[in-house]
């Protein structure tokens, strides 16, 4: 058994065995995780360009 697969029976078991529950989860969890990347988006255009932050972000 993988480290994933471990993961995933935690969560089915952590929702009764609704693996649909378990679906409608992540979902939710990407949703806001989506939220927090298009936040984070709107910090990163909103400042000067600073070419060693670049440097920093893309080594």
């Amino acid at each position: 058994m993988t480290k994933l697969d471990a993961e995933v029976d935690d969560l089915i078991a952590a929702c009764h065995g609704d693996t649909r529950g378990v679906v409608a989860a992540l979902i939710l969890v990407n949703q806001q995780l989506e939220t927090e990347l298009a936040e984070l988006r709107a910090q990163i255009a909103a400042r000067p360009f600073d070419e060693q932050m670049v440097h920093t972000v893309l080594h």
